[in-house]
């Protein structure tokens, strides 16, 4: 028999709408089945693989939500209003928005002559021009009450080795942009808040998320990388009623790294 408090877990989203952008794979993938194990209706948005995205859609339908993937490339910030559009289109309304998608560029020292301006402009564009537009075209549509995440990084806060100016930047640039947004949606009780995770076993990560040398493990007051579903189960608090007063916070997944 089904214990009643799970019960009351897996549907304390219930009747809510969800966008998770960049939902087709790791965290996105994890937080777009945490919401629907918590009840609510998810659209995922992706860029390349269609086929990974419909396996996401129909794990994501077995647990008898609705759910969809759209393709929208986020370094177009002109495509953010067709992705709104479209979420909106087919389930009718939209409460949630997790701004997920993100690209990590790194490695270069901002002195290095072969460092690939191209590639790290690009970075600026998907993680930061492109999270805005798709917040801009949101707001419109988001109904009073709703909940903007995004996806930070503890970098974004504490930058403690080199090569990683521009990610860096990227991510402490939304943390000021969030804190804005809040102060515009706050008087329609819409909740505003960034979750930084340190480092996950995600495909970005995972070249080095097994073989971290200590020196980096030192920097976290406990030894070990944040799970998918633990930086996951953070932003589904977030997105649930019990987080109404939370609002332009800032909320670090990452093992005391900021410490």
């Amino acid at each position: 028999m089904t214990h009643p408090k799970e019960s009351i877990m897996t549907t304390t989203l219930a009747g809510k709408v969800a966008l998770v952008t960049g939902g087709s794979r790791g965290l996105g993938a994890a937080i777009a089945s945490a919401l629907a194990a918590q009840g609510a209706d998810v659209a995922i948005s992706y860029v390349v693989s269609a086929e990974k995205a419909e396996a996401v859609v129909q794990e994501l339908k077995k647990t008898g939500v609705r759910a969809i993937a759209i393709k929208s490339d986020q370094s177009d910030p002109s495509s953010a209003k067709s992705l709104i559009d479209a979420v909106v289109s087919h389930f009718g309304k939209l409460h949630i928005l997790v701004n997920n998608a993100a690209i990590v560029v790194q490695g270069k020292k901002v002195d290095d002559p072969e460092l690939n301006a191209d590639e790290y402009d690009r970075q600026w564009y998907i993680n930061v021009l492109g999270a805005v537009a798709t917040t801009r075209a949101a707001a419109q549509k988001l109904s009073d009450c709703g909940r903007i995440i995004f996806i930070g990084s503890g970098l974004g806060s504490r930058v403690p080795f080199p090569g990683v100016a521009d990610y860096a930047g990227t991510k402490a640039a939304i943390v000021g942009y969030a804190k804005g947004v809040q102060r515009d949606l706050g008087p329609r009780n819409i909740t505003v808040n960034v979750v930084q995770p340190g480092i996950m076993p995600t495909d970005m990560a995972a070249a080095v998320a097994d073989k971290l040398p200590e020196a980096i493990m030192d920097l976290h007051a406990i030894r070990r990388i944040a799970t998918l579903e633990e930086v996951a189960a953070t932003v589904c608090f977030l997105a649930g009623s019990d987080a109404g007063y939370i609002s332009g916070g800032v909320v670090d997944v990452s093992g005391g790294f900021q410490i």
